[in-house]
């Protein structure tokens, strides 16, 4: 069964250099959540496809059914579902190195709230896209483009230490945000415009991750606490 994933990119972010000032229980929480789910499909075996059909969103259903309680539901269910080993965790990375600055700069209820919103915009985003698919849409890439969005905004003279692979040659070095971001959403733009003529990587929803990123952005200062301290 193909499945339309909201994957990560190529590009492999290690660290970021901005110190969080409190304990980041919502991310990690959500972390835990996305890998237990994935452990449990991976014991379905031959009743996977049966799962991925049941809780992801299928944009032909929705287009059809509507805000009924049975899509509210998908909707949040289709983003704690992936697809495979790099679909969890490039999203599980991105999510860690940049979620927690984002929800303690939120507070731990608003990032939680900012994260599902962000989620459902990104995916009515794919499903405006795409709404005679009846390929089901999962993974927590346009919920995590939020929260790039919002890092964009709040941190972008951060640093972000990135491994890049040049040729035969690996380097690390560090990268300013808004640079990494930025380019990340140039990318998917482009991606998102290839797929209009059918040139875009397969089964990838490049614009959930669109509509999340601007999502987050345009949210971001509706969540977020007003700063009082330095920051990078």
């Amino acid at each position: 069964m193909k499945k339309t994933k909201k994957e990560g990119t190529p590009t492999i972010p290690l660290k970021d250099n901005v110190p969080s000032r409190s304990f980041p229980v919502v991310n990690i929480l959500l972390i835990v959540i996305n890998l237990v789910v994935f452990f449990y499909e991976l014991s379905l075996g031959r009743f996977f496809d049966y799962y991925i059909l049941s809780y992801g969103v299928v944009p032909a259903q929705f287009a059809a059914q509507g805000f009924t309680g049975e899509q509210m539901v998908r909707l949040t269910t289709a983003m704690f579902l992936h697809g495979g080993w790099f679909h969890v965790l490039s999203n599980m990375l991105y999510l860690w190195i940049f979620g927690d600055n984002v929800e303690d700069r939120m507070g731990h209820f608003k990032y939680l709230v900012f994260y599902l919103v962000s989620g459902y915009i990104a995916t009515l985003a794919h499903i405006f896209y795409t709404p005679l698919s009846n390929t089901p849409l999962i993974g927590a890439s346009g919920a995590i483009a939020g929260v790039l969005g919002a890092y964009l905004i709040l941190f972008p003279r951060a640093k972000v230490l990135t491994l890049i692979f040049i040729l035969v040659f690996i380097q690390i070095i560090p990268v300013p945000a808004v640079i990494f971001l930025g380019l990340w959403f140039v990318l998917q733009l482009l991606q998102g415009a290839a797929g209009l003529t059918q040139q875009a990587a397969p089964g990838v929803a490049f614009w959930a991750h669109i509509g999340g990123f601007v999502a987050g952005m345009l949210l971001v200062k509706l969540f977020a606490r007003r700063k009082s301290y330095a920051e990078y």
